[in-house]
């Protein structure tokens, strides 16, 4: 079995001045083995930002509090917020923030998922200084939020980049994941969030424009291999199934 992640696993990696990603996984969904990441910012008064936390490990924990105090966590969509109940028990007065909509999600209800802010397509206070954000819209409650950093030209979002690199996943899938365009370089989420977000096209489409707008030097997503140059052009590349003209 081809190895999924990214090792080494559930440590931090420099990325740019204050900005740090940690891979961890794999996660089974829909019968995909694919690679999870997390990526840690330091505000500027020195507090922590983590962003779709991946599972909680002591060592991490520790590596990650010898930077700074842990003051925010995120679950920047209605899919990733699995781990935060773990982060939650460990960083009791960090304030998790979410994705609108997923406080109403049966699951995170059922699991007792404590959500202390709900993210809004403008910056709060506690970051504003040092990340932009906008939401891109879909169907059926979905909302990613995506954040900008902008001291180094780091785009940061979950789902809506998707870059699997085929010979890290099983052989039997491979060319199913070709077919849907979610391998390197196409980098685009499976199909049915295509669909998801498309339900809103309109003003999905200019959320979409306004990250390009935005011009990163660099991409870092959820699952695969993460746009660590030329981020604007490959961004532009991945979005074209959103909106003609990108």
């Amino acid at each position: 079995m081809p190895e999924a992640t990214y090792p080494p696993l559930d440590v931090l990696k420099p990325v740019a001045d204050g900005v740090w990603i940690v891979d961890s996984g794999p996660l089974r969904v829909l019968g995909i083995p694919l690679p999870v990441r997390m990526t840690v910012v330091r505000l500027r008064d020195g507090g922590l930002w983590l962003h779709s936390p991946t599972r909680f490990d002591p060592h991490l924990y520790r590596e990650i509090a010898a930077l700074g105090p842990i003051r925010h966590l995120v679950a920047p969509n209605i899919a990733h917020w699995t781990f935060l109940k773990a982060w939650q028990a460990h960083c009791p007065e960090a304030l998790t923030w979410a994705a609108p909509n997923l406080r109403q999600r049966r699951p995170v209800r059922r699991a007792g998922l404590r959500i202390d802010r709900v993210l809004g397509d403008d910056a709060p206070s506690d970051w504003a200084a040092d990340l932009r954000q906008i939401v891109v819209p879909g169907g059926f409650g979905f909302r990613e939020v995506a954040f900008f950093h902008g001291a180094s030209r780091t785009l940061i979002l979950t789902d809506l980049v998707l870059n699997l690199e085929p010979e890290k996943m099983p052989a039997l899938l491979r060319p199913f994941l070709r077919l849907a365009r979610m391998t390197r370089p196409h980098g685009q989420p499976p199909p049915y969030l295509r669909l998801v977000i498309k339900l809103r096209r309109h003003d999905a489409a200019r959320a979409a424009s306004d990250l390009l707008t935005l011009a990163p030097e660099r991409v870092i997503f959820a699952h695969g291999l993460w746009f660590a140059g030329d981020g604007a052009a490959r961004l532009r590349h991945a979005l074209r199934w959103l909106a003609k003209g990108l």
